[in-house]
């Protein structure tokens, strides 16, 4: 055999052994370039813990309601403020009408040298009586008063004996006598200063000064 033959079979040769390992090469990148199974996404965590975003804002939240709660309290207490002193002027101007209503009785008259009731002075004497035993908190203090005419001494026993004849007569329609009390200021408290009949007829009085027992 020529020498070009032989060298002609072993390229041949040579070509069909590289041919098949070629194609062994390529079966197997097949097999192992089959599709990839990607692996199931895992779930992010939450975080444990709160970010510093979510800590101011509770923190402002807390402030604001905090805040909006004293602010009440305080309206509530000023309301509480408010009420108790309009409670409190309600029960002053009622108290000054109650003394004004009990003191607004007529003095009652004496003739000269006398401490004995007449008509009127009854009549007004029944409407004191009516008064106290209306209103148990109220007391009563009797003035007695003389005219200028007599010695400082005379006149102060005169006007005692005349308050102590309008408390006999309260007593006696009822009034509790230690709700009355008597005072005798003589010719030193005259109603009118003038020296004449007229004036003299004024003073000589009780005065009836009734007032709410404190």
């Amino acid at each position: 055999m020529k020498r070009s033959n032989v060298y002609f079979l072993v390229l041949v040769v040579m070509g069909l052994v590289l041919m098949l390992f070629g194609a062994g090469c390529a079966k197997k990148q097949m097999v192992k370039e089959g599709p990839v199974m990607e692996k199931p996404a895992v779930a992010e965590q939450a975080p444990t813990q709160p970010s510093a975003d979510a800590e101011k804002d509770k923190a402002i939240a807390e402030a604001a309601a905090k805040a909006k709660a004293e602010e009440a309290a305080r309206a509530e207490q000023m309301a509480r403020e408010r009420a108790k002193a309009e409670e409190e002027a309600r029960a002053r101007e009622a108290a000054a009408k109650a003394e004004k209503e009990a003191s607004q009785f007529d003095d009652i008259h004496f003739a000269y040298d006398k401490y004995d009731l007449d008509t009127e002075a009854r009549a007004i004497l029944d409407m004191v009586a009516k008064r106290l035993n209306a209103h148990p908190g109220y007391v009563v203090l009797i003035e007695g008063n003389c005219d200028e005419r007599g010695s400082i001494e005379y006149n102060i026993a005169l006007g005692q004996r005349r308050a102590d004849a309008a408390m006999k007569y309260l007593v006696d329609l009822g009034v509790d006598k230690s709700r009355i009390s008597t005072v005798s200021y003589g010719k030193e408290r005259p109603l009118d200063p003038e020296h004449n009949e007229e004036a003299w007829a004024k003073n000589r009085r009780d005065r009836f000064v009734v007032t709410i027992k404190k």
